[in-house]
């Protein structure tokens, strides 16, 4: 079978792997020149199988006025004249209670160790460099009250064999000693030691190379945009482009934020908007100074990450709409945050600033499996911040159902349509 995949990120390179090493002849094709140049350019760098808890969290609501009015805050909204911004706000707020959180959080639970697993297996067997490390994860809590809501989600996680250690200020001191500039915020964190990190850009560089020279049946069709998904008698049978079109037994969306436009002439109203994110790349030089962990600041909402030898800082999420532009004052504040935590790290000169659009689901469920009433149509989008993550789980799941088997995982949830 002939499987055209659009979207060249993290997300459309997995499931390309995986359909190759079923035999598929594989088509990528994205608009981007190169691999890797969307959201998965230079996200957090955190592999974070178990801490997968949905942003759409019950206390969330709650806080969004203190996030709003402070410059800081990790959350900012911009309202547009886009109604399928305000849709996906109305769900993202039905989503913020108790029951669909913790619902979410077991299934994508699921789906992440799913993703370990083939993530570890490639890792060690591929042999290319992104970088990857098994570096354990520090999730820092602000005071006694957030420590306490922290203990009650590692409690829950456990029955569903997340292996997690609450841990004091002093214990997450001795664990990370890069954090003493900001021992005075801390109260305690929660310790994962099954986390990893990485390069995700560098992965799908990596991965596309492999590809390309193994004689696996990949084909790329990079600087090439999609501009229609064509069907007929029924069923898919390929898509439009500036340079023709290009037949195929099957479609999967990848595309991230992208697949919305191409998906709504067919009839299908994805949930997925642009929660859009920044980080910094810093160069190491003072390596005691920079942390060896992989470290998040619950109460900023940042990641920190070492990836080789440099240091990504990333955060925040900006429901602004769908532009990448960098804003000076979202520069300023996460500058100055990571400076606080960690100032002796680099001298501060090169940062690297970068802005991208996570696809978000209002759950923070991803988007899995075939789409409704529509033969030869995949789906394979709306990871949001999970996207490296989830990224070797979803394409395994896609392989399975482009097959016909059943699915790795069950997908309750996951189906378009069918999430809470």
């Amino acid at each position: 079978m002939h499987v055209l995949i659009l979207g060249a990120g993290v997300t459309g390179l997995a499931t390309a792997r995986a359909l190759a090493e079923e035999g598929h002849a594989v088509t990528v094709l994205d608009a981007e020149p190169r691999v890797g140049q969307g959201a998965s350019f230079a996200n957090g760098g955190q592999l974070s199988y178990s801490y997968v808890a949905p942003f759409a969290g019950p206390g969330v609501i709650g806080k969004v006025p203190h996030w709003m009015l402070d410059p800081d805050g990790p959350l900012r909204f911009r309202p547009q004249a886009d109604p399928g911004q305000w849709a996906w706000l109305i769900a993202f707020l039905r989503a913020c209670n108790p029951a669909t959180a913790e619902l979410t959080t077991r299934r994508l639970l699921l789906l992440s160790y799913l993703s370990r697993d083939l993530m570890r297996e490639l890792a060690a067997r591929e042999g290319f460099d992104f970088a990857f490390a098994p570096a354990g994860k520090l999730v820092l809590q602000p005071d006694e009250a957030a420590m306490a809501g922290a203990r009650r989600q590692m409690e829950l996680q456990a029955k569903w064999g997340t292996e997690q250690r609450a841990l004091s200020r002093e214990e997450c001191l001795a664990l990370e000693p890069a954090l003493g500039h900001i021992a005075h915020r801390i109260a305690g964190g929660i310790h994962t030691v099954s986390e990893d990190a990485g390069d995700c850009r560098m992965f799908c560089e990596g991965l596309a190379a492999s590809l390309a020279r193994s004689n696996a049946g990949v084909t790329f069709r990079l600087g090439l945009r999609a501009t229609q998904i064509i069907r007929a008698e029924g069923r898919v049978r390929g898509v439009m482009t500036s340079q023709g079109v290009i037949e195929a037994d099957a479609v999967v969306l990848a595309l991230g934020v992208g697949a919305r436009a191409l998906a709504r002439p067919l009839g299908l109203d994805l949930p997925v908007y642009p929660l859009k994110g920044y980080s910094l790349t810093l160069p190491i030089q003072r390596d005691d100074a920079a942390p060896r962990i992989s470290v998040t600041d619950s109460a900023a909402k940042l990641v920190y990450a070492r990836i080789g030898r440099r240091l990504r800082v990333a955060g925040m999420a900006d429901v602004v709409g769908y532009s990448t532009a960098f804003e000076e004052k979202r520069l300023t504040s996460l500058v100055r945050q990571a400076r606080a935590a960690f100032p002796e790290a680099t001298d501060w000169r090169e940062l690297n600033p970068w802005a991208g659009l996570r696809p978000a689901t209002p759950t923070g469920l991803p988007i899995l499996g075939r789409a409704p009433g529509m033969e030869g149509l995949y789906l394979n989008l709306g990871q949001g911040s999970l996207g490296f993550t989830l990224a070797m789980g979803s394409a395994a799941v896609l392989a399975a159902e482009i097959a016909g088997r059943a699915p790795p995982i069950p997908l309750d949830g996951f189906r378009m349509g069918s999430m809470p």
